[in-house]
């Protein structure tokens, strides 16, 4: 059974830079994009707490900056 097609993030290539939305980056490379930051967040700190050593950034397409996601501490 597949999901609708608006319920799954668009990929993209990997060198392709979105124009809108967000993207998370893995090593450099565009995985995924989603409309919402908390979206990107999320998927992006999945990734980073299940595979540590891998370098997850968020990418806005509005600003065009990037934002390193990093696991927070436990106390």
């Amino acid at each position: 059974m597949s999901e609708p097609d608006d319920k799954r993030p668009r990929n993209l290539k990997g060198d392709a830079f979105p124009v809108e939305g967000f993207a998370v980056t893995v090593d450099g490379k565009i995985k995924s994009q989603y409309p919402v930051l908390a979206d990107a967040m999320k998927v992006g700190l999945e990734l980073k707490k299940k595979f540590p050593v891998i370098q997850v950034t968020i990418y806005d397409a509005a600003a065009k900056t990037r934002t390193p996601v990093e696991v927070p501490e436990a106390k």
